[in-house]
């Protein structure tokens, strides 16, 4: 069956009824309402960083362990990674939860700017998403339990997608082989269930050693480490003019020297390196790696890199992207009451002319299969099982992730209506998954279609352990 049969045979099957009707699986969301508010709330508050979210994934366990799944911490070698499972016997459909927050930025829910000390927050919305799926997996096992429908519900606890790629490592480590469906969500501006692939990436801290001297009194006996760092800048901006319309190509230096008459024996620059084709950011990485030695060659300084991690870009399944499409239509956007209105027209205000209608947090946009900018490590499980996710408008329309409008957001009930409604979106999804075999047969015959009879796994961290520290 060719791809356009599949996905027409996908539309069709929405049309049957789920074969188990004796219990709602909407309303085991709706009685979960106060525990999604709640662990959203509290892993926003802790706001932990990749790979040290010890306190957000043992809040997730202890949830799922209230409520009698099987859990397994520590998976691939992760300490905050695990795998919860209920059920037996049917079908295997997974849930992913994340949890990490973001370096570098203010965290207060106030809808104007407060400037705080920088730390850490959830400027990508993951302590929605970790409860969201978390209140999608409860429901799903409560309906699989009340219906009798054979079944394992599996929430994955996946630390620090953002640059630490923790669900690489678990797909590396084979966690998701004996998954039928894997699904996902993130917060968003707006409701979507777009087949949106995204760019592969990989980034790496490089690290550049000189010599340390007296700045004016002895110049000549020093060679600067932040030279080293500078020239390879240099080079590599050259590099973007002879690039593809695709590459995105972006650093920071994050140490340099502590004063300006010390020469700096010692500097850093980390670096993403992007691209829609894993081949290309591999081609692209010898470019950078090559202006590395150069510029430490004509500086007189040494150097040396650490990948830190690697996407695949992800996979889409059409026949599921579809079906997850007319789950969310089913159940609309996000209404406001009046003071979320009041809070969400100030933080409007702050976009200027990027501020859009907040009546757009109650539609649906239109489906279409397209590519997407960012990077994340579910392309890796998109590539190991068919997956299949959905955004919901946890945010005021018009907001960009990675922003102080992103936090606030992230932190407040606009959110946390948002993780509910992708929850319930999980929910129904999973629940036809389940009571609908045709469905999952054509969503593997199009996977197998898309990756390839001879398709062998390859991530783009190599055989590197996970880097548990690149936050500290």
């Amino acid at each position: 069956m060719n791809r356009i049969a599949l996905i027409a045979a996908a539309s069709a099957m929405l049309a049957a009824p789920l074969a188990a009707q004796t219990a709602d699986p909407l309303a085991e969301v709706d009685a979960q309402g106060d525990r999604t508010a709640r662990v959203a709330q509290q892993i926003w508050d802790w706001s932990e960083l990749g790979y040290l979210e010890a306190r957000s994934s043992g809040l997730l366990q202890d949830e799922l362990l209230s409520e009698g799944f099987k859990v397994e911490a520590g998976v691939a070698d992760i300490p905050t990674a695990f795998m919860a499972e209920w059920g037996k016997g049917g079908p295997v459909i997974a849930i992913l939860a994340e949890y990490d927050a973001l370096p570098g930025i203010s965290q207060t829910s106030a809808p104007t700017r407060e400037l705080s000390e920088l730390g850490a927050g959830h400027a990508c919305g993951h302590n929605l998403f970790g409860a969201g799926s978390l209140t999608a997996a409860i429901a799903v096992k409560r309906w699989l339990e009340r219906t009798g429908t054979p079944g394992r519900i599996r929430l994955y606890g996946t630390p620090a997608e953002e640059g630490g790629s923790g669900k690489v490592y678990m797909t590396r480590a084979g966690l998701f082989e004996d998954v039928d469906i894997a699904l996902h969500w993130h917060a968003d501006d707006e409701n979507s269930a777009a087949a949106r692939t995204s760019l592969a990436n990989r980034s790496a801290k490089f690290r550049f050693r000189g010599v340390s001297a007296h700045a004016a009194g002895a110049p000549e006996r020093g060679r600067s480490a932040l030279d080293g760092v500078e020239a390879m800048n240099m080079m590599v901006n050259m590099m973007r003019e002879h690039t593809s319309m695709d590459t995105r190509i972006h650093y920071v230096i994050t140490e340099g020297g502590a004063a300006p008459n010390v020469i700096p024996d010692f500097a850093e620059v980390f670096y993403y390196v992007r691209h829609s084709d894993a081949e290309e950011v591999r081609a692209l990485w010898t470019r950078l790696e090559a202006a590395a030695k150069g510029a430490a060659m004509g500086t007189g300084t040494d150097v040396d890199w650490e990948i830190i991690h690697g996407n695949n870009p992800l996979l889409v399944n059409e026949t599921l992207a579809r079906v997850m499409d007319a789950k969310l239509r089913s159940l609309g956007g996000i209404e406001y009451t009046a003071e979320e209105r009041s809070w969400a027209e100030k933080i409007s205000a702050s976009f200027g002319d990027n501020a859009k209608p907040l009546e757009e947090a109650a539609k649906v946009q239109p489906y279409e299969k397209t590519l997407g900018y960012g990077s994340t490590d579910v392309g890796d499980v998109s590539w190991a099982t068919p997956t299949v996710g959905v955004r919901t408008a946890t945010w005021v329309p018009g907001t960009s992730a990675h922003s102080w409008q992103a936090v606030a957001a992230s932190g407040h009930s606009i959110g946390h209506k948002g993780a509910e409604l992708a929850a319930k979106a999980l929910t129904l999804m999973a629940a036809e998954l389940y009571t609908n075999p045709q469905l999952r047969e054509a969503a593997r015959a199009e996977f197998v279609e898309s990756r390839g009879e001879d398709y062998e796994y390859v991530s783009l961290v190599g055989d590197r352990a996970p880097p548990l520290d690149y936050r500290k």
